[in-house]
């Protein structure tokens, strides 16, 4: 904050913008702001304060005539008094950090046994975030949607409401895809709503852009306040793609004094828009965050960048090479597609997903393309537990034809080829006849295996390549799944072209194209293919030329982390009798807690974990003999 300020100093700066990061809804930083006198492009530091509590925030929401979800908000925060209001309630309950946001510190409890672990993970988690542990209990509402609603004032004493945004499609409690407006809906609910949030942000004589956002109750239609955002969303280009404005220049204009651009009567909606949040994770592994370094990085053709001019919009805060790290959240960039209708804004935004190429590192790509085209997305049929109802349909992997098979067999052969080749030109030697890998064999035809794994289901793929003299390549062999059937096709005219990294071959008398990448993960080298919209990947092992050491531990009872990250928790000890999915371990990533569990019944024979310590992916944390569990029983 003194560094932000100094620089405004030094440079006669008259405000100072915070983004939607840390300092965005940081009260003393907006005082400092006012202090300096430099403006705060946000609200009052009392407006923060005020909407920054949860528990607060939802008593003033009560008194200003807003509805609030029934639930504990008291002072008294020991653990004794939470689980005794909780049982008062009744289950299910959502415990909830005050200070929190995006997902961090909240957790859910279905039952009363899970209750007391919920609430001490959500205040170790809101500890970690916030500086403060302080959490409140909701009763929490079977099958919610969440909407929100953008909402603008001045010092003019003018409020307005910029319609609102459907963010249901989340997955832990963090939005995955939002969308403006929000479907199936009337007009009198859509002004009712709106009213609310205009009546929340005047009782905290709220200034700038904020948020306020609303738990929908689909079975009875109610809505109720849950928490307002103090500062400009991460998903606010919907909004400005279905109003035409540009809510930073909105921004600035408030910042400055002046009055809002329009006022109520003057905002009208223009069609649909979908963001799409792209995350460096693996959704087939519970979203476990992925990080690494980001090998190719290509946006689709003819998108544009932070402006509300364009079809297709992709922010982005990464380029190829980039590491994207553990500390922060994993999100790397933001697709958004607009069209007339939602359904034509669905489309396009399933086309740039799949115009988007991104390699080096796992993300939720492919996962948000299956959402875009399921039948009950297409329909609006929206809750918040959307996802988990369809996860298994959302996670499967796109499966590999023949022919896309066969042109990554060709193209690891000319890879090979081309790394041949430049080996020889860096020691400046010449290629030997039989150092070239598809040389001319006088007396017979040669032959390679190509044996490489399809990484998204781990099958082993084997391929034979053989190499006529006409220039055709002979492909035969089994797809991953079919150990017992194998189809041959014939490529002809296989080309690969480094400088823009495509390859192209005829496979069967028809032309077949993709982009491709090329990157080592471990002792792994991974080939990308991008093909027909879709994005295969395979991988084979890196031939080492030292020998290695150690054992691979493949027994079911080996405990590894499942992402990198900080052991802030061991929950066992060695010698425990445990149940399968019992709390282990609880480790820190990207200020999010992972709760390491027991994958089988047995004893903790072993326990590496150390509290304090950071980990890498893979890392093993405990050993558990399954043998010894009937003894340790009847112990």
């Amino acid at each position: 904050m003194d560094r932000i300020l100094e620089v405004a100093a030094k440079t006669g700066a008259s405000a100072v913008h915070p983004g939607y990061g840390f300092l965005s809804e940081n009260t003393a930083f907006a005082t400092q702001c006012q202090e300096a006198g430099v403006a705060f492009v946000g609200p009052p530091a009392a407006a923060i304060a005020a909407m920054g509590s949860k528990s607060e925030a939802k008593s003033m929401m009560a008194a200003a005539g807003v509805p609030v979800v029934p639930g504990y908000h008291g002072a008294d925060q020991s653990e004794d008094r939470l689980i005794e209001e909780g049982r008062r309630m009744g289950f299910p309950i959502l415990v909830k950090a005050v200070m929190g946001g995006g997902g961090k510190g909240m957790k859910l409890a279905m039952a009363a046994g899970e209750l007391r672990e919920a609430i001490q993970s959500a205040k170790r988690e809101a500890a970690a975030s916030f500086g403060d542990d302080r959490v409140l209990l909701e009763r929490f509402i079977e099958r919610p949607r969440h909407i929100e609603v953008q909402i603008f004032a001045d010092t003019h004493d003018n409020a307005v409401y910029l319609f609102e945004r459907d963010c249901s499609m989340q997955r832990r409690h963090q939005k995955v895809i939002e969308e403006a407006p929000a479907p199936a809906i009337s007009e009198e609910f859509r002004v009712s709503i709106g009213t609310s949030a205009v009546a929340a942000a005047k009782a905290v004589g709220y200034v700038n852009a904020g948020t306020v956002e609303f738990i929908v109750d689909t079975d009875i239609g109610d809505y109720y306040f849950m928490e307002m955002n103090t500062r400009l969303q991460v998903e606010h280009p919907v909004t400005e793609a279905v109003t035409g404005l540009d809510l930073v220049e909105w921004q600035l204009r408030v910042a400055a004094g002046q009055p809002l651009p329009l006022l109520q009567h003057q905002l009208h909606l223009q069609g649909h828009a979908f963001e799409a949040r792209v995350y460096a994770e693996n959704p087939s592994k519970g979203f476990m965050p992925s990080p690494g370094s980001i090998a190719s990085w290509r946006v689709p053709p003819g998108s544009v960048a932070f402006t509300h001019h364009g079809e297709v919009r992709v922010d982005s805060g990464v380029q190829q090479g980039d590491q994207v790290g553990v500390n922060y959240d994993p999100m790397i960039a933001k697709v958004i597609a607009r069209g007339p209708d939602r359904q034509s804004a669905l489309r396009t935004m399933h086309t740039a997903l799949s115009e988007l190429q991104v390699s080096g590192l796992s993300t939720n790509v492919g996962f948000l393309k299956r959402l875009c085209q399921h039948p009950a997305f297409e329909a609006a049929e929206l809750d918040t537990s959307f996802i988990a109802k369809h996860m298994d349909s959302l996670v499967l992997p796109a499966q590999p034809s023949a022919d896309v098979l066969a042109l990554a067999a060709v193209a690891w052969h000319l890879i090979a080829c081309m790394a041949a080749e430049k080996e020889a030109a860096r020691n400046q030697v010449q290629l030997g006849a039989w150092g070239i890998l598809d040389s001319f064999r006088l007396n017979h035809t040669h032959k390679e295996t190509a044996d490489f794994t399809h990484a998204a289901t781990a099958e082993p793929v084997r391929l034979d390549l053989s190499f006529p003299r006409n220039g055709e390549i002979h492909v035969q062999g089994c797809a991953p799944g079919e150990a017992h059937s194998s189809k041959a096709c014939t490529v002809r005219g296989g080309a690969l072209r480094a400088e823009d990294s495509s390859i192209s071959a005829e496979i069967d008398g028809q032309r077949l194209c993709a982009s491709f990448s090329v990157h080592t993960h471990g002792d792994q080298q991974v080939l990308t293919l991008w093909c027909g919209g879709e994005a295969y990947e395979f991988s084979k092992p890196i031939i080492r030329t030292w020998a290695r050491t150690g054992t691979l531990q493949s027994a079911a009872g080996t405990v590894v982390s499942p992402l990198p990250g900080k052991v802030i928790k061991v929950l066992a000890k060695e010698g425990d009798a445990v149940e399968e999915g019992d709390s282990l371990v609880v480790l820190e990533a990207m200020k999010m807690e992972h709760t390491v569990r027991a994958p089988c019944k047995g004893v903790v024979t072993g326990l590496t974990a150390i509290e304090g310590a950071q980990v890498s992916d893979g890392v093993t944390l405990a050993y558990i003999d399954a043998g010894e569990s009937a003894g340790a029983s009847a112990a």
